[in-house]
């Protein structure tokens, strides 16, 4: 077999090795080449990845379909259809506050490495390069599959690209290397995810399962993070899109939060009912139901769905963040959409794409269409949380490939009913205004929050840490809360906010609160708050609470701004959930009390462990805004 690629690639001995003794390596240039590859060859419509294990066991991962719009992969076991937020782990010297794989299972990482590149020697491989970040600026990549697992390859193109090596005249200096080997889930980790990292000269990451979000996405996005902490620049945990008003206003908004936190939803227009109404909320005592009706909402041209790279050579210095897309393809969740005509862009994108899409965890027929509201059931009763469609950036109409500067960064959590009965945390309201220190450890805490559709869930509020990318991240956590203080120091013109979704108080909302939020200040433009349209929040923690919303003539009632005034919680049940949050807030910010903490850092944590007022968060880092 001709392997004169090989001469394109600087790789490390063992890498080399394995694709000199494989027994076939298809090298795909293009992303047609790797979506042929997806369903075991181009003239398959069906196909089953399996693999035989060293006992005999035959264990069946997936089931692979053509469908008219792309590739359908549907995973055998319901657990393999979300992330497992524990699956990282390190297998090397390199300062890390994440698991280290021995200190796991016992034994050094080098027994298994070399186990893995037998088994990888012994198959079928495809194989493919491609650019992190943006190029030039990211480094450059390889990715070794299995090829009868060529979904995964597929689905990692649309997420970071193709590189053609073929026809490159200079050596490919690959920075990364990943490398699939999935039998490994059930041969040595109990059946559980695994993912290990090892950062050398060349930064590896071993994928042990066949889920991407582990890998073929955050497992970039963690060799992202650890080459900016090198370098100290940031890949945020964000969707990041430019509003234009029917005045013609534009104001670009930043969305952070943890998965589930609705970043993919700030892309996408606020879902209407078929008169065009809009639901605010519905009481989950009384089972009232809150319309509004808006006309017109404002036009949205995304720039990001999930990373945002900000870069030194993007920076203006105008007081403002500047940051562009991290990614050729978005990942994104489609559990909410459960009929059709929820969302006609996102479905009228999804059904007839002008380029064939991977959808994950729907129900399909082979030749037929994926539709994202047919999930899949984890059991007769359970529809799959998680349904997913990977679609390629540059389809998306109106997506904007230049650099932006960030007006308003804003939070999002995913929040639980809040009642007299039951207090929660879902205190809440449908927009609060952030002092900039205020907004800094919300980031360092970054709640996980209620019903998280996106990863294996586990009990009780939980945290997903520094600027919500911890989860991804390899190395230590005082690292990334100094890179973000240091982003809120020079970006004194941005405005910071807060935004539930799914609940506010006793009202189930959906993704509604920040959809109008979104609406309320692109429509305000870059006009400040007087001192008498705010009002300190009860609860220190959320900042400022408006006295009042009116978008396009139509009062938002007090209620959904100010939670303590809804007669279903009043002031004693709003304080129990207050300490929740706060009790929330001192475990998690306190962790971040490291020597090489920011001093700052260490004021603005003091504050908020002493019980400061929104005063203080405000007396700490100067904004314009305040």
């Amino acid at each position: 077999m001709d392997r004169r690629f090989l001469e394109k690639l600087s790789l490390p001995r063992e890498a080399r090795d394995l694709l000199e003794k494989a027994p076939a390596v298809q090298v795909a240039s293009t992303i047609e080449e790797l979506e042929a590859l997806a369903c075991g060859g181009p003239e398959n419509r069906e196909w089953k990845v399996s693999y035989t294990l060293s006992d005999g066991r035959e264990m069946h991962e997936l089931d692979i379909m053509r469908v008219r719009n792309g590739v359908s992969a549907n995973y055998v076991d319901p657990y393999m259809r979300r992330r497992d937020p524990d699956c990282m782990l390190i297998a090397d010297d390199k300062p890390s506050d994440k698991p280290g794989f021995e200190d796991r299972f016992g034994y050094s990482f080098e027994k298994l490495r070399d186990e893995t590149f037998t088994w990888l020697a012994g198959q079928e491989l495809a194989v493919f390069a491609f650019e992190m970040g943006q190029p030039g600026i990211g480094g450059e990549a390889l990715a070794i599959c299995p090829a009868n697992a060529g979904f995964f390859a597929f689905g990692l193109g649309l997420l970071q690209g193709v590189v053609d090596i073929t026809s490159r005249k200079e050596p490919f200096e690959a920075s990364l290397i990943i490398y699939v080997a999935p039998p490994f889930r059930h041969t040595h980790f109990d059946g559980k995810q695994v993912v290990v990292h090892k950062r050398s000269d060349i930064h590896e990451i071993f994928s042990f399962n066949l889920y991407p979000g582990p890998s073929a996405k955050k497992g970039v996005y963690g060799a992202l993070i650890n080459k900016g902490v090198d370098e100290e620049w940031v890949t945020a945990h964000c969707s990041t899109v430019q509003v234009i008003t029917p005045y013609d206003n534009v104001v670009t908004f930043m969305h952070e939060g943890a998965s589930g936190g609705g970043k993919s939803e700030m892309l996408q227009q606020p879902h209407r009912y078929p008169d065009g109404r809009l639901l605010l909320g519905r009481n989950v005592k009384s089972g009232e139901e809150r319309f509004v009706e808006i006309q017109r909402t404002c036009d949205l041209h995304a720039v990001c769905d999930d990373m945002g790279l900000c870069h030194p050579d993007y920076q203006e210095k105008n007081g403002k963040l500047w940051l562009k897309d991290a990614e050729e393809g978005w990942f994104v969740r489609v559990n909410h959409i459960e009929k059709y005509g929820t969302d006609h862009d996102l479905e009228g994108l999804t059904i007839a794409p002008p380029r064939s899409l991977l959808f994950l965890n729907i129900d399909t027929v082979p030749g037929g269409t994926a539709l994202i509201w047919d999930h899949i059931y984890d059991n007769p009763d359970t529809p799959c949380p998680n349904p997913r469609v990977i679609i390629p950036r540059d389809i998306i109409p109106g997506v904007v490939d230049d650099k932006v500067t960030v007006d308003i960064r804003s939070f999002g959590v995913r929040t639980p009913p809040c009642t007299a009965e039951q207090p929660s945390y879902g205190i809440l309201g449908i927009l609060h205004i952030l002092p900039p220190a205020l907004a800094w450890l919300w980031r360092l805490a970054s709640p996980r929050g209620y019903a998280n559709p996106s990863i294996v869930e586990s009990a009780g509020m939980s945290s997903e840490g520094v600027g919500s990318y911890w989860p991804f991240a390899t190395g230590r956590k005082v690292d990334q809360a100094n890179l973000l203080l240091n982003q809120f120091r020079v970006s004194s013109r941005t405005r910071y906010i807060l935004v539930p979704n799914q609940h506010i108080g006793a009202w189930e909302t959906g993704f509604m609160p920040q959809w109008l939020a979104r609406d309320y200040l692109a429509r305000r433009g870059h006009a400040r708050f007087h001192s008498d349209q705010l009002v300190d929040s009860r609860c220190s923690l959320l900042g400022y609470s408006l006295q009042s919303m009116r978008i396009e003539g139509i009062t938002i009632p007090k209620w959904f701004l100010q939670v303590d005034t809804q007669p279903e919680i009043g002031p004693e049940a709003y304080d129990r959930g207050a300490d929740i949050l706060k009790s929330f807030f001192h475990d998690q910010v306190g962790k971040f009390l490291h020597p090489e903490l920011d001093p700052l850092g260490k004021e603005i944590i003091d504050c908020c462990l002493s019980g400061g007022s929104v005063a203080d968060y405000n007396s700490l880092l100067a904004s314009e805004d305040f």
